[in-house]
């Protein structure tokens, strides 16, 4: 294995599987065992979760809702999802934590760095709720400031794309993959990895970016296998 701990995120859509909204309890399992056998590895891992498949902030704001009041929907949004995987990590019988970034005292814990990184040494998941806390930072902001904070060694960002492409697969069929591409070619090329607050910090930290079909069974394994499996960014 060539990380030792990682943040994986996920976004929100991904857990409705072949629903319209809310969560796929086989795709919810699913992720679950792909995470068991990364965690039997000996890795450490660290979860980031959109809120996509419940609420949008910006959704919200475009049908007249104030912008504030809705990010923080989307946020109580995340620690659903959080909730939904830690309860099926359990079931596969992995030690995990939920934190929030806010305060929900009766199901997850307030995000302490210290004892997030406690958790981590001592082989449990943690799973990071409730966004960044604010407003107007998506959860890629999220994803990459826990990442630094924790010091993991690579973010993985589970998609249902096999990784970064000239242009939209789905929409373009002469799109072709990149295996490796650098922080300043995904800005000169202005392609979508992230947006560009969370892929700004990124860079700057010099944290390296893997984007991967997560719905592909192995995949997860692969990636930290070192085998050829979407495509990373680097420096």
């Amino acid at each position: 294995m060539q990380y030792k701990r990682i943040l994986l995120k996920l976004s929100g859509e991904a857990l409705m599987g072949e629903k319209q909204y809310g969560i796929d309890p086989k795709r919810l399992a699913e992720y679950a065992q792909e995470i068991k056998e990364v965690v039997e590895k000996g890795m450490q891992v660290a979860i980031v979760i959109g809120g996509g498949n419940i609420f949008r902030g910006l959704a919200g704001a475009s049908n007249g809702m104030d912008r504030v009041q809705g990010d923080h929907m989307g946020m109580l949004a995340t620690v659903i999802n959080g909730l939904a995987l830690q309860s099926a990590l359990e079931i596969e019988g992995v030690e995990t934590r939920l934190q929030s970034a806010i305060k929900i005292n009766e199901v997850a814990e307030p995000f302490i760095r210290r004892r997030a990184m406690r958790h981590l040494e001592k082989g449990r998941v943690v799973i990071f709720g409730g966004g960044t806390g604010n407003p107007y930072f998506t959860t890629d902001s999220a994803a990459v400031l826990r990442a630094i904070e924790i010091e993991a060694d690579v973010i993985l960002k589970g998609t249902r794309v096999d990784g970064i492409y000239t242009s939209d697969p789905e929409k373009n069929k002469d799109a072709t993959k990149f295996d490796n591409i650098s922080f300043n070619e995904v800005l000169s090329k202005g392609l979508k990895v992230m947006d560009t607050t969370a892929f700004t910090l990124s860079q700057e930290n010099e944290l390296p970016i893997i984007v991967f079909d997560m719905n592909k069974k192995g995949n997860l394994l692969r990636v930290l296998d070192g085998e050829n499996v979407g495509t990373k960014v680097n420096l």
